[in-house]
């Protein structure tokens, strides 16, 4: 018996299948966005191909019983009566017009939440904008699906809404009040959104013809599914007895508070609320560090703490930001401030950027409680290391669950999985206070 979970990352498309903890078989492949008219867009057909071909291969070895999707946030479709899509899926890097227009019918950030991000971060901006532009593919529309909710759909024919996907800085839920915020009110927009379910409620089993195009048994369950950072943080929620802090890692590097208000977070600052899969508001502060720390290294060169402690005693530093796509300094172009670099020393000098940006988003979200470092940059020991000493007040852990995501979208197909065992980080040797100081006062 396996479950499969379908992680359709910005960067990557994955498909995992587990049995309980372990890991059975996996496959990955790039996901592009179409730079195509009618605007950037999503390769959603190219992605469902791909998600048959594997299932197909899967079902061949394994005896699937689940589904879950895992997708990142700021993403939904707009599907017809038919059950096609009525305008491709909008890739949320694309720049977007009717800034003004939008800026004026956005709720204010103490109701939803969501600060105003750039280009279509947003998720409510790239809704208005696609009811602008193309008015007469998007009275089609019958349903506005979440991506995860996409996914499930696809997969079973049953549209559903899900709260971590629709309170993922969309501009579209009211937290704290748990429904949908006065935008959706306001654009008519109700209607279209499906009914609740939870992320790991069944939606269905698989349609009669992804049974037939993939072979898989046709009692296989589809579960609503789940964004992705809020996957990695289900497990620690479980578990938790007080605050905590969840560091997930990836395109972007998301410091999540568990157990602390949101009263406090500055929306100037990259600064929100995402809602756990029990619909409670969690603090967040961001950037796009896996984006970054590529832009800088090239994806070249391996990181060294020797090299990192030389660099830092020399003054070498790194400043933001390498991304158009918010974070805690937003306007600032990124700036390298060191001598020639070998690969792995622009590696360590990026590493160390990334433990100064995540410690500052660690501030930013009132993280209190054991750190919790996850996802695929939590191997890297310049960033593990620096922030454990970063923040010698709280305990920095590394999570075992390599993926960031896995074991927790296993926990809503009903697996129930003891708390996370972690690997304290030591902290390291050198000047960290005095560095960090210095880097600060150079933003500033």
């Amino acid at each position: 018996m396996a479950i499969a979970v379908f992680d359709c990352g910005k960067t990557n498309l994955k498909l995992c299948l587990l049995d309980g903890e372990r890991l059975l078989w996996s496959e990955t492949r790039p996901n592009c966005p179409i730079n195509a008219p009618p605007y950037p867009h999503a390769d959603a057909a190219g992605a469902e191909a791909w998600l048959i071909d594997r299932l197909a291969q899967a079902a061949q070895r394994f005896s699937i019983t689940d589904i879950v999707p895992v997708t990142h946030g700021a993403c939904a479709a707009l599907v017809t009566v038919a059950g096609d899509l009525a305008l491709p899926i909008l890739d949320y890097e694309a720049p977007l017009s009717e800034a003004h227009a939008y800026a004026a019918t956005r709720p204010d950030f103490a109701e939803t939440l969501s600060p105003d991000l750039p280009l279509g971060l947003n998720l409510g901006r790239q809704i208005f904008w696609l009811q602008q532009q193309f008015p007469h593919q998007f009275a089609q529309t019958r349903w506005i699906l979440t991506y995860p909710q996409y996914w499930a759909f696809r997969l079973t024919g049953r549209a559903v809404s899900e709260v971590t996907s629709l309170g993922c800085h969309t501009d579209l839920w009211n937290p704290v009040a748990r429904r949908f915020s006065t935008l959706v009110t306001r654009q008519q927009w109700g209607p279209l959104f499906p009914p609740l379910a939870g992320a790991g409620e069944t939606v269905g089993i698989i349609s009669q013809a992804i049974a037939a195009q993939t072979g898989l048994p046709s009692t296989c369950r589809v579960r609503a599914g789940i964004h992705d950072s809020n996957a990695s943080f289900l497990r620690h929620r479980l578990a938790a007895d007080g605050p905590f802090s969840v560091v997930s890692t990836g395109t972007w590097i998301i410091a999540m508070g568990g157990g602390k208000a949101t009263s406090a977070l500055d929306p100037a600052r990259d600064c929100l609320a995402n809602v756990d899969a029990l619909g409670t508001p969690v603090p967040c502060a961001r950037f796009m560090g896996g984006r970054e720390y590529q832009a800088v290294t090239g994806g070249q060169g391996t990181p060294d703490v020797g090299l990192a402690r030389d660099l830092m005693a020399a003054g070498a530093m790194i400043l933001p930001g390498f991304s158009e796509t918010g974070g805690p300094f937003p306007g600032r172009q990124g700036e390298i401030r060191a001598g020639d670099l070998s690969a792995d020393g622009r590696a360590s000098l990026a590493s160390l950027y990334l433990a100064l940006m995540t410690d500052v988003c660690l501030d930013l979200c009132g993280s209190q409680g054991p750190i919790r470092l996850e996802g695929p940059m939590a191997g890297n020991s310049v960033l593990a290391g620096a922030l454990a000493t970063l923040r010698p007040a709280q305990t920095v852990a590394l999570s075992e669950d390599a993926s960031g995501t896995l074991l927790g979208a296993v926990m809503l197909a009903g697996v129930n999985l003891p708390p996370l065992s972690a690997t304290t980080v030591l902290s390291l040797d050198g000047p960290w206070e005095a560095y960090r100081r210095a880097w600060r006062q150079a933003l500033s």
